[in-house]
């Protein structure tokens, strides 16, 4: 019997200060995110770390996002996602974040898939 082996890599709950938002009381200032980032990958086993890929890969890109104004969270989340696709292996990335003081009660945040099509693009950030 021929067993599949499904990888996936994840980093959870990354506290990162961005600069990010629309409202004119957000521009210019940076606000608390929670992100979570899990990897697809194509690999099957993972014998080495050239067959993976490593978790600090991912928060630096997330670190290089949060220093550039990006108005939405689900755009930052879509490009975030966009930059792990381009990496050897991943096949999909889901992002979710989280924006802690967006609301006075509760939590807000969006969870954004992109996934590889069948010739392995990757689907570019809509006009």
């Amino acid at each position: 019997m021929m067993n599949s082996v499904l990888t996936k890599v994840r980093v959870k709950e990354l506290p990162l200060l961005a600069d990010i938002g629309i409202n004119p009381d957000e521009i210019g200032r940076r606000q608390p995110l929670v992100i979570t980032v899990e990897l697809l990958l194509s690999t099957g086993a993972v014998k080495g770390i050239e067959d993976t890929v490593d978790y600090r890969r991912i928060v630096k890109a997330a670190e290089s996002l949060s220093l550039v104004h990006i108005p939405l969270i689900e755009t930052f989340a879509y490009m975030l996602a966009q930059k792990c696709l381009s990496w050897t292996h991943v096949v999909e990335a889901d992002v979710s974040i989280d924006k802690p003081f967006a609301i006075t009660r509760g939590m807000a945040g969006v969870e954004v898939s992109v996934r590889r099509d069948q010739q392995g693009h990757a689907p570019d950030l809509p006009a």
